[in-house]
């Protein structure tokens, strides 16, 4: 079945983009290959000059790509070799790291960098203000001579057992003082309590949904706030344990609305786009003026928020906002039209100097435009003059946009902590977009630590054969070093606060991020190396602190030992049905599934159920162009797979009906995978549909799959349940696909209201299917992890595996 056409959407004016930004104006001429100077400053600097691809095939990067990465690190590559120099000089100057992540019970040395035979005294200051004097520094590791005095660099031990959190080393050589944070972490994090109290090999199982695509009866046109309560509700009283949601990251305030929920203008702050106006305290005691006006904005919402049957975020924001407006309005002093600078610092809450921020670049959104690069000079940075004056001149819509936060807060913690009355272990997991968008809230206040003139995305891989730019700024390592991880920790705790856990996309992100110069395409950028030692431990301190779940979505090219690093580190990964393959090509069993995962047939990016037993996506990718084969070709494939799988189903026993494709003798020994053989003839082409019963039956048997797998957590979409054929986004597809637009359908395309979705028996039955994995909690499995604690070496370039 084909998508609905999508409604025009207005395309805002590209940014100018700072003159200082590395322009590769032919892509195409970037051949060259990469000088040994070169190379080893790239490596120094973590920059990839090769890697292997999802086919464990070398691919080398161009020198001209390496040069302009390293331009965007802030490292002039004209002379690699004196700017290596300059690097390990450096380095030895400010004797000590600028932070240290380390283990809190076994923990690393720091090393101290100073001449020889001089005097020092080293103690660390715990998060307490208790001081503890160290040994003095270990034998020397390295010799260097700066301006012409020898020097050593050498190790100061820690005490092991560390409390969990913020230290301070301080450092003393020859009189004269110097200090390094030293965070500690946890080796593995221990997840929620209420998991951990089923045994060592728990098992749960929940939902995974795209909220914006349901609507109910009191939601103006779009999923919100309220309806997610409703569902948490609805999972917990079924038994599960897991509701993820797509992210709810804030968007920009104006016009037009993005609809991408992955590329939000801060990760920090929550979407008021998903508020529901009428469950604010201010609606409850407003007058019946007030209400009456807020009511009738809601009903144009439910009336024109989806044309077409598409979402318009436009028109559901529109009225929203006026509603809002007219609620933080009954907030005011009578007869104050403006908030003081004093109340706008009031509602942003004393010290909360993240939340003003966010607020201000709302306000001066409103006024110049969602992209600060194309604001006037003197306000693109919030530490001029300017900027103050506008905190002055803006204080009540600064108020406005920071009562918005404190509204979403509050309407999230409702959310979670019904799902936690309602029996679910964890309760609503947050998705964590990848980044932020380039010109937004975050990229202008975090502008030091964030590459704004490059992007992320992947390469080139199997399914996305033409590379990925997300369009999204990657950090700068080692300036993200320097705050002390601040940003990152901040960004995790902050969507912590509002859920029980948390999925990390594109988990290959803290290991390694393909970046993109401007210019370059997506195929052609290259990998930079981050600390993922370092960032695992932090986002395992903060989910420690607030006893949450954390899953990393490791799909894709990613290194091999990044599943046994998750797995030390007590981070699940994923697992998707599509991907789960032997090194042949065949499918896997459930006994060979990883158990240290979350497990689900498909993904948002990736077809429904339905619509990959179908052929859907092939039909559409090949319509719009977006193969790198031939649609035949693609065809084939396809369905090669696709028979493998029914095929593994029969044979495990997984399908609850009799197999209407399984027309081979029993004495026949013809492989039922050979495209000439006989049992595949009979299966459906390229949008050649099912019948409606047997596709119930195959899409129930690949859930059954992950059920019987070790997986720890187990994960449906609802719409899989009642035949959804049109996945949420098309990759690679901006204008020529309705990404994030499209409601829950069933399979004759009709709409899926939240008030259906709850009462669906097809969606109980699914329920109720996947509720079996908590029968089988305390499986073993051949991939089960060993215990955690363990020591695993994060290799840098391995090899690449794609899943």
């Amino acid at each position: 079945m084909s998508p609905a056409d999508p409604t025009p959407r207005p395309v805002p004016a590209a940014p100018p983009v700072p003159a200082a930004a590395p322009v590769l104006a032919d892509p195409a001429a970037l051949a060259d290959p990469v000088p040994a100077d070169l190379a080893a400053l790239a490596d120094a600097c973590g920059v990839a000059v090769g890697y292997t691809d999802a086919l464990d095939q070398p691919v080398p990067i161009a020198a001209d790509t390496v040069r302009a990465v390293l331009g965007l690190l802030g490292i002039d590559p004209s002379d690699p070799v004196a700017a290596l120099d300059r690097l390990h000089e450096a380095r030895w100057r400010r004797q000590l790291p600028p932070c240290a992540v380390v283990s809190a019970a076994t923990p690393e040395p720091v090393t101290v960098y100073l001449p020889v035979g001089v005097d020092v005294h080293a103690e660390v200051e715990l998060e307490t203000g208790a001081r503890l004097a160290l040994a003095a520094p270990g034998d020397p590791r390295e010799r260097r001579e700066l301006d012409g005095q020898p020097w050593v660099a050498r190790p100061i031990t820690l005490p092991a057992g560390l409390p969990l959190g913020d230290h301070v080393l301080h450092v003393t050589v020859a009189g004269q003082p110097s200090r390094c944070p030293v965070i500690a972490v946890p080796d593995v994090l221990p997840g929620p309590e209420a998991l951990r109290a089923r045994g060592p090999r728990w098992r749960a199982w929940g939902w995974m949904i795209q909220l914006y695509a349901l609507r109910s009866a009191h939601g103006w046109g779009m999923g919100d706030y309220g309806d997610l309560g409703e569902l948490a509700a609805w999972s917990g009283a079924a038994g599960a344990d897991v509701l993820l949601v797509n992210p709810l990251h804030a968007a920009a305030p104006t016009l037009p609305v993005a609809d991408s929920p992955y590329s939000p203008v801060s990760r920090r702050f929550a979407a008021p786009l998903y508020l529901r106006p009428e469950a604010t305290r201010e609606y409850a005691q407003a007058d019946a003026g007030t209400r009456a006006a807020v009511d009738d904005l809601a009903a144009r919402a439910r009336r024109d928020g989806r044309p077409g049957g598409l979402l318009d975020r436009d028109v559901v924001w529109t009225a929203k906002l006026a509603a809002l407006e007219l609620l933080f309005a009954t907030t005011r002093p009578a007869g104050s039209a403006n908030a003081t600078t004093a109340e706008a610092a009031d509602a942003a809450e004393p010290g909360d100097a993240d939340l003003a921020d966010f607020a201000t670049w709302c306000a001066l959104a409103e006024r110049h435009g969602s992209d600060w690069r194309g604001w006037p000079a003197e306000l693109t940075r919030p530490d001029t003059d300017a900027v103050a004056a506008a905190r002055v001149e803006l204080a009540d819509r600064i108020a406005f946009h920071s009562w918005l936060q404190h509204r979403c807060d509050e309407q999230l913690a409702t959310a979670q902590a019904t799902a936690r009355a309602a029996g679910m272990a964890a309760g609503i997991v947050h998705d964590l977009a990848v980044g932020v968008d380039a010109g937004g809230a975050d990229a202008w206040a975090l502008q030091d630590v964030l590459a704004v003139e490059a992007s992320v995305g992947a390469p080139p891989d199997s399914f996305n054969q033409q590379g990925q730019d997300w369009g999204l700024p990657p950090w700068r390592p080692q300036a993200l070093a320097e705050t002390g991880y601040a940003p990152l920790r901040e960004m995790v705790a902050a969507v912590l606060r509002r859920g029980g856990g948390l999925r990390v996309d594109h988990i290959l992100g803290l290991f390694r991020l393909w970046w993109i110069p401007r210019g370059a395409g997506a195929a052609r950028g290259t990998y930079v190396r981050y600390d993922a030692k370092a960032m695992l431990g932090l986002i395992a301190l903060e989910a420690t602190r607030a006893d949450a779940l954390v899953v990393g979505e490791d799909l894709g090219t990613v290194e091999p030992s990044m599943a046994t690093a998750l797995d030390a580190a007590g981070v699940l990964g994923s697992s998707v049905l599509w991907f789960e393959q032997d090194e042949d090509g065949n499918p896997l069993p459930p006994a060979r599934y990883r158990a240290a995962t979350m497990a689900s047939v498909t993904t948002h990016d990736l077809p429904t159920a339905a619509g990959y037993l179908e052929g859907e996506h092939v039909r559409l990718r090949a319509g719009l162009g977006l193969l790198g084969r031939s649609e035949q070709a693609e065809a084939d494939a396809w369905r090669r797979d696709r028979d493998a799988l029914l095929a593994l189903l029969r044979t495990e026993g997984l399908l609850d009906t009799t197999d209407p494709l399984d027309t081979t003798d029993p004495l026949d020994t013809t492989d039922p995978l050979d495209t000439a053989g006989a049992a595949t003839p009979a299966s459906p082409g390229v949008g050649q549909a099912f019948p409606p019963g047997d596709l119930d039956a195959y899409v129930r048997g690949m859930h059954r799959l992950l059920v019987r797998s070790p997986c720890q957590v187990v994960l449906a979409a609802p719409g899989d349940a009642l035949g959804d054929r049109h996945q949420p986004n098309l990759p690679g597809t901006t204008d020529a696909y309705p990404n994030w637009r499209l409601p829950v359908r069933d399979g004759d395309g009709v709409e899926v209201t939240l008030e259906r979705l709850l009462a669906e028996p097809a969606v109980a039955r699914l329920g109720a299917l996947l509720g079996e994995v908590r029968a089988d909690a305390g499986t073993e499995s051949p991939n089960s992890p060993s215990g955690g604690g363990r020591v695993v070496p994060l290799s840098e370039d391995p090899g690449t595996t794609s899943r």
